[in-house]
């Protein structure tokens, strides 16, 4: 419909547009606001009533999740020798999990026979490292 054959433009100048003098016919003033509104003023006790736990969180959780993981590639290991790694006989030891890394991935292939201290690992990393030589420890000590 076009806007000059609306209505409303009738109504343009008159205030309450035929919906008598205070406050009649406009959004949901009569209930005092849409929606959550006035929860902390004029609607209080009916949200204590109705929604006692509507405000404040559970302090048993944390907010979010600590979900930070590091985890590294056998194709890493060269560099993570040169910067973790240690001689241990005529072994090669890297302490990935005294460097902070989870897991051990097996993307990539690996350039020595290094003993690896991880708390995981997949299976195709330890397969790869053990054809190279080298073995995949939980622990080492």
């Amino acid at each position: 419909m076009a806007t000059r054959l609306r209505k409303t433009r009738r109504y343009r100048g008159s205030r309450n547009h035929g919906w008598g003098q205070v406050a009649q016919h406009r959004a949901s003033g009569h209930k005092g606001g849409l929606g959550v509104s006035g929860l902390l003023k004029h609607h209080y006790s009916s949200m204590l009533k109705e929604d006692p736990d509507h405000f404040g969180h559970s302090s048993t959780r944390p907010p979010y999740p600590n979900v930070t993981k590091r985890w590294a590639g056998v194709r890493d290991l060269d560099d993570l020798y040169a910067r973790y790694g240690r001689r241990d006989g005529d072994k090669l030891v890297v302490d990935l999990g005294g460097a902070g890394y989870e897991k051990l991935l097996g993307g990539g292939s690996v350039g020595a026979a290094y003993t690896v201290v991880v708390p995981n690992s997949t299976k195709s990393a330890a397969a790869k490292v053990a054809a190279a030589g080298g073995e995949v420890l939980p622990e080492y000590g």
